[in-house]
């Protein structure tokens, strides 16, 4: 079995909570790569993490998550600037993010960091998020896309609270897309295709990837479960029932998940490959939401058996 490369943003999450009647903001390492980076690790991929860390105690913190996690850290580089911080409000399980730091922490990947031979040897190569929204991260994430070699997967993880305007949406939409033509898998929640395709229902903002030269589209639909489509066809498979209490990692955990079956089993030659992975890719994440926390919410196999058994 080989090894990926995740590329993209690693922060410290303020999760807004209540305690003994007053609001108060729990630290949690996040940031949606870093989730699927440690996601996919503890399924028992072997993983690389390329990415910046602000030179601070608390990307110290981060740092040493990742290692313990036993996340590959040879990609990832310090910087001279405070970590980005991510304020998070929550309607029910569901978050939103503010962001706070700039230049924000998790931006300053450039492309002569990246080590070529490191990225042509990987089975995956996975890039996306609010990383890509700046330079020089986006140069680099152009950079990794062109190597050739590894399976290219990409989520857009749309955040709304970075796009000002319509403008700023349009430019989002055609930077994305331009990733979305030469992808083996694109991962997107429902609430990205609503932002990016003028609130598309799942087969059609599948379809419209698809079209674009994806191979794979998975759109995520929350509790309902998830949709996935190939060029032999689409099908929708529900979520288990869970008691969601957090939903920050939900959709990571999916991404960490795929990533960790492409690593173990390659590209699915259809459709029903893909289902056999979402299913696989749902159970973890419907763990993930009883628990709370992002990264530290990521399950392992044994967990995964313990709570689900057969499903898995």
């Amino acid at each position: 079995m080989g090894y990926a490369v995740v590329m993209g943003e690693s922060l410290v999450d303020l999760l807004e909570t209540g305690q003994d009647g007053e609001l108060i903001y729990r630290q949690a390492i996040g940031g949606g790569p870093l989730n699927v980076a440690v996601g996919a690790t503890r399924l028992g991929g072997d993983v690389q993490f390329a990415g910046t860390l602000g030179n601070d105690i608390l990307g110290d913190r981060i740092a040493q998550f990742l290692r313990t996690a036993g996340v590959g850290v040879r990609l990832l580089k310090r910087v001279q600037v405070p970590t980005t911080l991510a304020v998070t409000t929550f309607e029910g399980a569901e978050p939103t993010f503010t962001f706070y730091g700039e230049p924000p922490s998790y931006s300053l990947l450039e492309a002569a960091d990246l080590d070529a031979g490191l990225l042509a040897g990987a089975d995956v190569v996975y890039t996306g998020s609010i990383a890509l929204l700046r330079e020089p991260f986006r140069s680099a994430g152009r950079a990794a896309w062109q190597v050739d070699g590894p399976l290219k997967v990409f989520d857009p993880n749309v955040r709304p609270t970075l796009l000002p305007d319509a403008a700023a949406v349009d430019a989002l939409r055609t930077l994305v897309e331009e990733f979305f033509a030469t992808a083996d898998l694109v991962k997107m929640s429902l609430a990205d295709a609503e932002v990016l395709y003028d609130g598309a229902a799942a087969p059609a903002a599948a379809e419209r990837v698809l079209k674009l030269g994806a191979r794979g589209v998975l759109l995520t639909c929350g509790a309902k479960g998830a949709y996935v489509a190939a060029h032999d066809g689409g099908a929708m498979l529900p979520a288990p029932a869970v008691n969601a209490v957090d939903a920050t990692g939900g959709g990571d955990s999916v991404m960490g998940a795929l990533i960790r079956r492409l690593l173990a089993d390659g590209m699915p030659p259809g459709v029903s490959g893909w289902e056999r992975n979402l299913r696989f890719a749902l159970a973890v994440a419907g763990l993930v939401c009883e628990r709370h926390g992002g990264a530290t919410a990521m399950p392992t196999n044994e967990e995964l058996t313990a709570r689900w058994g057969a499903l898995v």
